[in-house]
């Protein structure tokens, strides 16, 4: 049928190697039937589907929560703009927020992220008297509001 396809057709159609693809099958992000000769045959809407998988790989969403997006489409027909435009809100806040500590990161590369890390006790330029230890483990200005917090002290110092 044409609306079918081989592992390898899919491969081939979708630029992702068919050992990709089994492992995809084996977490439950696409489905197969088995042909008589139990050979994999996939309906031609897991390109779909693989293609949503990728970006949300290259977006940086955890398989788990790609499987879950997935979980809401149609599974016997190709996903609707609305399908679309309903699953990738559940993922826009989440990328906002990567989007924001990637520009934070981005504007002090060439100086300090503001970390509080133990090779540096104090930073006159971000973390003066270590005020960031205050804030928990980690690098703290990265996480939501802190940078910000960061970037005017450090505006204000100049």
């Amino acid at each position: 049928m044409a609306s079918e396809l081989t592992i390898g057709q899919l491969s081939a159609r979708s630029g992702v190697s068919q050992s990709a693809l089994r492992f995809y099958e084996r977490r439950g992000l696409i489905a197969a039937e088995r042909s008589s000769g139990n050979q994999r045959r996939y309906h031609s809407v897991t390109l779909r589907r693989v293609a949503l998988i990728q970006a949300g790989k290259a977006a940086g969403i955890p398989l788990e929560r790609i499987k879950a997006a997935l979980g809401t489409l149609p599974s016997d027909r190709r996903p609707t703009k609305r399908d679309w435009e309903r699953l990738s809100r559940s993922w826009r806040v989440e990328l906002d927020e990567r989007i924001a500590t990637l520009e934070s990161i981005r504007g002090r590369l060439t100086t300090c992220i503001g970390c509080g890390c133990l090779s540096l006790r104090r930073c006159g330029l971000l973390n003066p008297g270590d005020e960031a230890a205050e804030l928990g483990p980690g690098a703290r200005y990265l996480v939501s509001g802190s940078a910000v917090r960061a970037n005017r002290r450090a505006a204000s110092a100049s």
